[in-house]
């Protein structure tokens, strides 16, 4: 059974850190397309991060880019997003995703495997 478990989010102030981790099972992320996506209140859910599984290229929407970093241990099959400089906005839940094309011309497509996801709460 394939399964991505997400850890890590919680309550932060403005302004600091927060580190999630996602743990798959059931599959390993050679090859795969690995990334973050997060879903506001009322909000669509959006991509914010991903790592190509061809070359390694990382990808970030520009609202994070430069906060966020993604990384991936795959000795570990676990990957990472190393959240800085947290904003209220940045309040959501927390997706973590494979796939075998999960970002391509600019857009990320749907994946094949979600984790169940990680509430991040920023206050002001």
């Amino acid at each position: 059974e394939v399964q991505l478990v997400e850890s890590g989010g919680g309550l932060v102030q403005a302004g600091g850190s927060l580190r999630l981790s996602c743990a798959a099972s059931g599959f390993t992320f050679d090859g795969y397309d690995i990334g973050w996506f997060r879903q506001a209140p009322g909000k669509e859910r959006e991509g914010l991060s991903c790592i190509s599984g061809r070359d390694g290229s990382t990808y970030y929407k520009d609202s994070v880019k430069g906060r966020f970093t993604i990384s991936s241990d795959n000795a570990k099959n676990t990957m990472y997003l190393q959240m800085r400089r947290l904003k209220p906005e940045d309040t959501a839940v927390y997706y973590c995703a494979a796939g075998a094309s999960l970002f391509h011309s600019g857009r990320y497509k749907e994946p094949d495997y979600w984790g169940q996801g990680t509430q991040v709460t920023v206050s002001s």
